[in-house]
């Protein structure tokens, strides 16, 4: 059994955005070297998340509409009275899904048809890291 973890830092261009981070993912795995097992990939912050979809602009669009319709931004959340002003961001968060594991196979990542891997970020513009861990044989 071999393990393989590495960072990745992503500080968007706006508040709320998606980046598929597949290509990524796949050159990370060919330096782990790992051809069976699973794949990890867990955004180090609460107002970020990690998710498997179609990478198609529409539909990034469609979520980003979607989430600020449930979770809209400059609402006054409770969360707020802590000092923060990021809310929604954590329910965003939440609505999405926190991490995904990945099915390594043949050293390649293991999709169905169209699966991409994304990152969204609903509170950014700063740096924000993302660990992925890989173990395998």
């Amino acid at each position: 059994m071999k393990t393989f973890t590495e960072y990745l830092v992503f500080k968007t261009a706006k508040r709320s955005e998606i980046i598929n981070i597949t290509p990524k993912l796949e050159a990370l795995l060919a330096q782990s070297g790992i051809l069976e097992g699973l794949m990890l990939v867990n955004p180090m912050h609460i107002t970020a998340s990690v998710y498997v979809n179609d990478a198609e602009p529409g539909l990034y669009q469609d979520i980003l509409e979607k989430l600020e319709e449930l979770a809209p931004h400059g609402e006054a959340y409770k969360h707020h009275f802590t000092g923060e002003d990021n809310g929604d961001a954590h329910l965003k968060r939440q609505l999405l899904g926190q991490q995904v594991v990945l099915a390594v196979t043949k050293g390649r990542l293991d999709f169905g048809p169209w699966e991409q891997v994304h990152y969204a970020e609903f509170d950014g513009q700063r740096p924000k890291r993302v660990v992925v861990k890989i173990i395998g044989a």
